[in-house]
């Protein structure tokens, strides 16, 4: 099978890559067009993900399909912007059919759920890897930064942490995963949800925001950084789900919501006047700290005592 006999049968001819909407001209040219509404800014973010670093070598390719444009997609969400569309630059080792067919088909359902478009990309031989460059778009002025966060705000999240690196050790097979707290986490590391919907009902409203990718720590540190004050998390106050809890054990569980990385949930500054329309919504958002100035990042005990933490988070270069 050919390059282009790969596109079209199991990308070109899928239902998330017709024109429509903000998409004026989709895969078939040199370049797809986007139209977007007056008074918007156009959103845009890249992802690669690599065999053997971001997901074994041997997985699923229908659930890898769902996995590899959510935490794309989640970077939309953490800028509070609507998803326009998609881009897939895919190499692969050889150009197996099946494995096409189940990643393509998952892919494709992600897509729909998330009113997204396949716009083009690119396929290349090589070891199996994926960059998804992800569109979308905000009303101008109105994307969520990383640099707005001010003393007497509250840190906020989107929901419990710490599930998909509770799955891990399942994931990389060193340790069984046939139990029900089992199950629970692997669907979190799978199948990600980016909260678009949240992201949007944020802005104006939150003063900073992100998603949480590399670990809570590590990726509060950069809207402390980003806004020039001091994140206080309270570590009493770090939602941790009852699967993990039960499967990993109450400080593993930490470890994993405070450390581990893949949520793919939002962490946001907010003032304290706008908490209570939020969650009279029926938004998920859990309270786990403030904003105070100074710099940095720093975990409180129930006294608020800072409390000293080990790894902050995932980074692919530090040894």
């Amino acid at each position: 099978m050919g390059e282009f006999e790969l596109i079209r049968r199991y990308f070109a001819a899928a239902a998330c890559a017709r024109a429509g909407g903000e998409v004026a001209l989709g895969i078939g040219d040199d370049c797809a067009l986007l139209a977007l509404p007056a008074g918007e800014q156009l959103a845009v973010s890249a992802d690669t993900l690599v065999a053997g670093v971001h997901f074994p070598d041997l997985c699923d390719p229908y659930l890898l399909g769902q996995r590899a444009l959510a935490v794309s997609t989640s970077d939309l969400a953490g800028m509070g912007a609507t998803p326009i569309g998609f881009t897939l630059a895919l190499t692969l080792p050889t150009a197996d059919s099946r494995w096409l067919c189940e990643f393509a088909r998952r892919l494709d359902a992600m897509a729909a759920g998330c009113d997204m478009r396949l716009i083009g990309g690119d396929t290349t031989r090589g070891p199996l890897s994926m960059t998804l460059t992800v569109f979308g778009r905000v009303p101008a002025g109105q994307a969520l930064l990383r640099s707005g966060a001010q003393p007497g705000d509250l840190l906020c999240v989107g929901g419990a942490l710490g599930d998909a690196a509770g799955a891990l050790p399942i994931v990389l097979g060193e340790r069984e995963g046939d139990t029900a707290e089992a199950a629970a986490l692997l669907r979190r590391y799978w199948t990600p949800q980016p909260q678009l919907a949240l992201g949007q009902a944020l802005r104006g409203k939150a003063t900073a925001a992100l998603d949480i990718s590399d670990g809570l720590l590590a990726d509060c540190a950069h809207i402390a950084a980003a806004s020039g004050v001091s994140l206080c998390i309270e570590q009493s106050s770090v939602p941790l789900s009852k699967a993990l809890l039960g499967f990993a054990g109450a400080e593993q569980a930490l470890q994993c919501g405070l450390s581990g990385g893949d949520d793919y949930l939002l962490a946001f500054t907010l003032p304290a006047e706008a908490l209570p329309a939020l969650l009279d919504e029926g938004w998920p958002i859990h309270v786990i700290g403030h904003v105070t100035s100074g710099e940095g990042v720093q975990l409180l005990d129930a006294d608020g005592n800072t409390i000293g933490v080990g790894p902050r988070g995932y980074n692919h270069f530090e040894s």
